[in-house]
């Protein structure tokens, strides 16, 4: 289908929404209230780091709530403002953080049930009002509702709406477009719709084994066991490898994505020389700015004297994995949590291990003075890192 047209029929739409309602003001104050901290601000002036009593805090100098993520909560904030009485629901996480999707509950916005894996869309009536998150939403669940005739508040963020444009350039040129992202994400389950034929690749060594494909042709039925749930439909690699554009999760990392990217342009100029380079290659930069800055914040904290880490946000959140994955390569000890409440009771952390479950950690602050360093991720509000650090004190005070 012509997924451009498609948007931008959908776009001029009366039940359409993508620039909030004018009530920018009052949301505004109550967000301040709800998501900003005084004490955050206060290290931040203080070039950030503070230090108390046995505990000096080092703050990456990009970290939490980025311009995206800001602009998917408010407008939810104010589609709830601007409907009071209608039923409101959301195709997915807002944003990957707990405490703002739980406000949202509390202030009746429902989620789309999943039954056996699939969401039941059955529940959204023509009289409802359906916000897209900040990831997007596949063209599938927006022609749906679109069907539907129902009220669409379009919060997806602009740097994910730009990489669904690469892949739409992609796909008019005839090319397969690789995406650099995880195959089960909301935000590559989305990017991916707007593709015709497209590939998934997790990381570098995926990329790798598709390079190598490219080049020497290995076993196909291989490559398609491999890949089964991060190709499209008929994916045949004899084919739909030979003209192939790079995409990306907007937060995925950054040097693997601009690893792959140069990969796949060796990759190409090695089998089909530098003159036809361009009629089997194409890239675009997609990769969010937000997520560039706090990774190579994180990678100038890591740099620092720190005794461990403090990683702040969802489990499911793949920037703030990212940056556990930063520490995590430079030996530091690290602990990724999604807020305050999994420190304690006493010198005890409730933290997610990367890859791995959540596990508890005793006696995880050392004794005597302590170094800390401390991140979130672009999900995460400062009054969530404000409460990590609290807790922190206090167990050293």
């Amino acid at each position: 289908m012509d997924t451009k047209a498609f948007k931008r029929s959908l776009q001029q739409s009366e039940n359409y929404h993508r620039r909030g309602f004018g009530h920018q003001a009052e949301v505004s104050g109550v967000l301040n209230q709800e998501y900003q901290s005084n004490l955050i601000q206060t290290i931040r002036e203080h070039n950030y780091t503070l230090t108390q009593g046995q505990v000096t805090i080092h703050l990456a100098q990009a970290f939490g709530f980025c311009w995206g993520v800001e602009r998917a909560v408010a407008m939810a904030y104010e589609t709830r403002q601007h409907f009071p009485k209608e039923r409101i629901w959301i195709t997915n996480e807002i944003i990957h953080n707990p405490s703002v999707n739980q406000r949202l509950k509390e202030m009746e916005v429902g989620f789309i049930p999943v039954k056996a894996g699939e969401k039941d869309f059955s529940v959204v009536e023509s009289q409802d009002v359906v916000i897209l998150p900040a990831f997007g939403a596949s063209v599938e669940e927006m022609q749906l509702l679109n069907s539907k005739g129902c009220t669409i508040v379009d919060t997806t963020c602009p740097w994910v709406a730009k990489v669904w444009n690469s892949v739409e350039k992609h796909k008019k040129k005839d090319y397969t477009s690789i995406i650099h992202g995880k195959y089960n994400h909301e935000e590559t389950i989305a990017t991916s719709s707007f593709a015709d034929k497209y590939l998934i690749v997790l990381n570098l060594e995926e990329a790798e084994y598709v390079a190598e494909y490219i080049l020497n042709r290995k076993d196909k039925a291989e490559f398609l066991q491999r890949f089964a749930k991060a190709c499209s439909p008929g994916f045949d690699p004899d084919l739909d490898l030979e003209r192939v554009g790079i995409a990306n999760q907007t937060t995925m990392l950054k040097n693997e994505t601009e690893q792959i990217g140069k990969l796949f342009e060796h990759t190409m100029l090695k089998k089909y020389g530098p003159t036809a380079l361009n009629e089997h290659f194409m890239s675009f930069n997609t990769i969010c700015d937000a997520t560039q800055e706090r990774q190579d914040a994180m990678f100038e904290l890591v740099e620092k004297e720190l005794n461990l880490m403090v990683v702040i946000g969802g489990y499911n959140s793949s920037n703030t994995t990212h940056l556990q994955e930063i520490a995590q390569a430079r030996g530091i000890p690290s602990y990724h949590i999604d807020s305050g409440d999994r420190i304690g009771p006493g010198n005890r952390v409730e933290h997610k291990p990367l890859g791995k479950d959540l596990e508890i950690k005793e006696n995880w602050l050392p004794a005597g003075e302590i170094t800390v360093g401390i991140t979130s991720g672009a999900s995460t509000p400062d009054k969530v890192v404000e409460e990590v650090i609290k807790k922190i004190f206090n167990l050293k005070s």
